[in-house]
């Protein structure tokens, strides 16, 4: 392996650990971790969920802030997109509800300026991923299979 291939692996190893760590310490098994966006229960609540917590900051449809790979004048990146012209679906069940519970600053291992709060003490468990179930269902066939590929692949 060369130089640049064993930073790699080394870099994907250590976000790796700092997605598990803190899922270790809330008890959850990161490789078992799936949302099951058919589940209509968890798709009506979450869609409560995320108007009442999340779309201010993502948006009513999921569109995100405009330009959002562009940081605002604060420093900080604005909201992205949850649809499938986003990058939500770009990343595993366990990162995402690693993200909503704990924040980026804890799951990246260092502090990152973020207008998006940690949601522990703000929602259930059993809410986070009812939002993440009701993202997940608005995605179009083809991103949910690809979403399902990059799962599998996650285990």
């Amino acid at each position: 392996m060369g130089p640049k291939r064993f930073a790699i692996a080394a870099t994907a190893l250590g976000l790796l650990s700092a997605l598990l760590w803190p899922m270790e310490r809330a008890g959850a098994d990161a490789t078992a971790f799936r949302i099951d966006r058919t589940d209509p229960s968890l798709v009506a609540l979450g869609r409560t969920v995320y108007a009442d917590s999340c779309a201010s900051y993502h948006g009513a449809m999921l569109q995100g802030e405009p330009n959002w790979r562009q940081r605002k004048p604060t420093g900080r990146m604005p909201a992205p997109p949850h649809d499938a012209t986003g990058h939500t679906w770009h990343h595993a069940d366990a990162l995402l509800y690693a993200i909503t519970k704990f924040g980026l600053s804890r799951v990246a291992g260092r502090p990152i300026e973020s207008d998006m709060p940690a949601f522990e003490d703000l929602l259930s468990d059993r809410e986070i991923i009812a939002s993440l179930t009701y993202i997940k269902s608005t995605w179009p066939a083809d991103i949910q299979a690809r979403h399902d590929a990059l799962n599998a692949r996650a285990q």
